[in-house]
């Protein structure tokens, strides 16, 4: 059952927040560096981070007062993206748009005759997580994307009925993170062109192995036999931002990109490794990094948590090996009143687990030049939910408990690199796809657990008061709150929300929502004025059947925390996902991305009918529909949800 949440506090503004909902202090003031400039935006009081921004998100809030203003809208099948009377939408960074690189300038082209090297400047494919960074407050500011995946039928002319090394090299290209500067001019958001901070970071961009895993034995290649350097970030889901002012990406479903052999190791077989692959890329046909055959440590070196600062464009994206490896959905940061930073992560797969890492150090003023190690030393726990609605966070330390060389865990290298198998030995509880985490204002962190079709099938883990449903195909939210601060070591947890239809006849299919239905939770933010939104991914295999068959296309919805009350703020186009939500420091700019719009069940599109299930956001007959990112504004200029 749902906590009561009439008995919450009605205060918004938490001792221990996150920092996950308070923009960062802008470019100018960072590059001051002043101590007393810094600790007034991010770390003065450190139980109040945020400063000023943090002050102002609360005022606005107006104490136990109402969150949600809006009218909730309809259920939809529209091939379009709908929002409250009252709001406007406009598009913007489509899918093979420029991203503003200075001397290149290279359109979209509809029928996807684009080149590798037109891909490298441009838009990436299925825009994922994203984050505002304020540059001139609200008016200006740089978006950091994320691209998690492609899809071969609209990104080549023919599909895959061919295939070449330069496909590859564009299949690449489309991935990983854009990085753009954008502006409000004349009422309308555009991204600036040329920029000096237009980025694009691909599968092939150098990147930097860091912490404890850095130079380790299972993650050298005879094209890195120091094991220091990886070629490329991939499958870039959810994110996350420091209070230093750097960007997060989480590196998900990585294994699906690389091809096994006949023979599998114990290691291979738990990360999910397949003969041929499994996800069907091909990029080990030109592109031997993905043969795990010829490069068996190659896989090792993906699903880390990346770090990119994205006011220095030349700067090199790190890879944090101390939060562990895992299929990362994202990483999200909270401040304890003594000023260390704690990263929550969730990992998309069924059966698997949530992680946290406490931060050694404390958090320094001076932006990411100060605080350029400080994710590389701390502790990585992973959680364990008792039935009595208590847990405990359980270390991944090599030498205590089972996590020993007879074991299989020779250091603390090897047991990060292992992390699941780390996790499996101390008997963290496996999860139904846990995705996006965020914390609300009273400490509260909230974690969206998707769904999951095999619980309790055969041979597979039964139900329990933490996952209580069997084929769990509605998904929820759970909570949790850490003893103390973010660094306690147990916490008390409860569901926020059981996700469901009450139409339907099945008890473990209604939930518990109150509000208007959803299902399949997966993105999560909390906004400045503490209001919870909640972004849905149900398959476009399993849109409109079965338990599902009553929910439209894929929304968004605004929750308020402290009552529980759930409005659907938004629906989107045919076959899309909706995912990743930022926004300007005066609350009055949303900005959301529009994944995978048109998906097929299959997940790739017929080239020769690429407009068959969408052709948003162009809207022309057959054409290519493309993600993209949406601006979200209220009409008379007020905070976005009121």
């Amino acid at each position: 059952m749902a906590k009561d949440f009439s008995t919450m506090e009605d205060s918004n503004c938490s001792s221990n927040p996150s920092f996950h909902d308070i923009s960062l202090p802008s470019r100018r003031t960072m590059l001051r560096g002043s101590l007393g400039a810094l600790a007034s935006n991010f770390l003065a009081p450190l139980s109040a981070v945020g400063g000023a921004a943090a002050l102002t998100a609360c005022a606005t809030t107006g104490g136990a007062g109402p969150l949600l203003g809006f009218k909730s809208v309809a259920l939809s099948t529209a091939d379009l993206v709908i929002v409250p009377e009252g709001y406007s939408v406009q598009v913007i960074a489509p899918w093979g748009d420029p991203v503003g690189l200075s001397g290149e300038d290279h359109a979209f082209k509809a029928d996807a005759s684009n080149s590798s090297a037109h891909q490298e400047t441009q838009f990436g494919m299925h825009h994922d997580g994203i984050h505002y960074f304020a540059q001139d407050g609200s008016k200006s500011g740089l978006l950091a994307m994320n691209h998690e995946y492609t899809d071969e039928g609209l990104l080549f002319t023919d599909g895959m009925a061919t295939w070449t090394a330069d496909k590859v090299r564009k299949a690449q290209a489309a991935h990983g993170v854009s990085i753009c500067e954008v502006q409000d001019k004349g009422g309308k958001w555009e991204v600036v062109k040329p920029s000096p901070w237009a980025r694009r970071i691909t599968a092939n961009t150098r990147a930097q192995l860091s912490g404890p895993a850095a130079g380790h034995a299972l993650m050298q290649t005879a094209a890195d036999p120091k094991g220091m350097t990886v070629l490329g970030t991939l499958n870039n889901c959810a994110s996350g931002i420091t209070p230093w002012g750097t960007y997060l990406t989480a590196e998900e479903n990585f294994i699906n990109y690389f091809s096994g052999g006949e023979t599998l190791s114990a290691h291979d077989k738990r990360w999910g490794l397949k003969k041929g692959g499994g996800g069907g890329y091909r990029w080990h046909e030109h592109d031997a990094r993905f043969d795990v055959t010829k490069n068996p440590n190659e896989p090792n070196r993906f699903g880390w948590i990346v770090e990119i600062d994205p006011y220095n464009p030349s700067s090199t994206p790190i890879k944090r090996t101390a939060l562990g490896r895992a299929a990362h959905e994202g990483a999200t940061t909270g401040v304890t009143p003594d000023g260390r930073a704690v990263v929550y992560m969730g990992e998309d797969s069924r059966f698997e687990y949530i992680y946290k890492f406490v931060s050694r150090d404390r958090i320094k003023p001076g932006g990411f030049a100060e605080n350029a190690t400080l994710l590389d030393h701390g502790t990585l726990y992973v959680a364990q939910f008792a039935e009595d609605g208590k847990g405990q966070w359980l270390p991944l330390v090599h030498g205590q408990g089972p996590l020993t060389a007879a074991n299989g865990f020779a250091d603390q290298g090897e047991v990060l690199i292992k992390s699941r198998q780390a996790s499996d030995v101390l008997g963290a509880t496996k999860m139904d796809r846990p995705e996006w985490i965020s914390i609300d204002k009273n400490g509260w962190v909230y974690c969206t657990l998707t769904n999951n079709r095999s619980r309790g099938a055969d041979k597979q883990p039964g139900t329990t008061k933490v996952n209580p449903r069997a084929n769990n195909t509605m998904g929820n939210i759970i909570r949790w709150k850490d003893a103390g601060d973010f660094a306690g070591t147990t916490f008390e947890w409860n569901h926020f929300v059981l996700a469901g239809d009450p139409s339907l006849a099945r008890a473990d299919a209604k939930g518990n929502i109150k509000g208007d239905i959803f299902a399949c939770p997966d993105g999560l933010w909390t906004d400045g004025r503490g209001v919870l939104w909640i972004q849905c991914d149900m398959s476009t295999s399993a849109m409109g059947k079965g338990d599902l068959k009553n929910l439209g296309n894929n929304a968004m919805l605004a929750a308020d925390p402290r009552t529980g009350e759930i409005r659907r703020f938004l629906v989107g186009p045919s076959g899309c996902e909706i995912t990743g939500a930022t926004g300007t420091p005066d609350g009055k700019t949303m900005f959301i991305n529009i994944q995978h719009p048109g998906e097929s069940p299959s997940e790739r599109s017929d080239p020769k009918a690429p407009g068959a299930i969408s052709n948003w956001p162009d809207k022309k007959p057959g054409g290519r529909p493309r993600s993209a990112t949406v601006v979200i504004r209220k009409n008379d200029g007020g905070l976005i949800g009121t």
